[in-house]
Formats: C-alpha cells, sequence, structure tokens
C-alpha cells in the first residue's frame, strides 16, 4: 500500500540533464581563443611572398 502525500513527486532523481548538444560557455570561449592563436600564427602566403620580394 501506497503513502500518499501532499508533495509533488520528484523528476528523475532531481538532477537537471544537461543542455545535450548545446556548448557549454567556457568550451565556445575556448574554442575562440584557438582560433584566434591558430589565425594569429599563419599568415596568408601571398602576403608573406609580397613581403619578401623588396
Amino acid at each position: 500500500m501506497c503513502a500518499f502525500t501532499d508533495s509533488p513527486e520528484p523528476v528523475g532523481r532531481g538532477l537537471e540533464q544537461p543542455g545535450y548538444g548545446k556548448p557549454s560557455a567556457e568550451l565556445l570561449a575556448r574554442a575562440n581563443r584557438g582560433l584566434t592563436r591558430f589565425l594569429a600564427g599563419h599568415e596568408d602566403p601571398e602576403s608573406a611572398a609580397d613581403e619578401g620580394e623588396t
């Protein structure tokens, strides 16, 4: 026999589900920093060739 209570039943274990398929703000910031660092380290080959022909 079940005891009835006035409180609503907890959904699942009471834990929030992570946003499946949604990147976190920290992940987006890290990816942005990595892309910036990558682009800063690589120059356009045509502009690099122009600078070498002085």
